[in-house]
């Protein structure tokens, strides 16, 4: 009779249970930085923010003009 069969089983289990645990703590760690990011990863900029009142037309083209020069400076 072979004894050594049983703890060559109990390892696999134990592998396959931290193979799982890693499959999931992956998905989730996508699934968080897609829904967490609205802007796609990009952090909003003085000048995106700008460029989006001036396609709103919140702002004037010369007021545009002169924000987005003082932004550079």
């Amino acid at each position: 009779m072979y004894w050594g069969s049983g703890w060559g089983m109990g390892w696999m289990m134990g592998w396959w249970w931290i193979v799982w645990i890693l499959v999931i703590a992956g998905v989730v760690w996508v699934l968080a930085k897609s829904v967490g990011g609205r802007t796609g990863g990009h952090e909003e900029t003085p000048e995106l923010i700008l460029k989006r009142r001036y396609a709103r037309g919140d702002i004037s083209r010369d007021e545009y003009e002169q924000r987005l020069a003082d932004l550079r400076k």
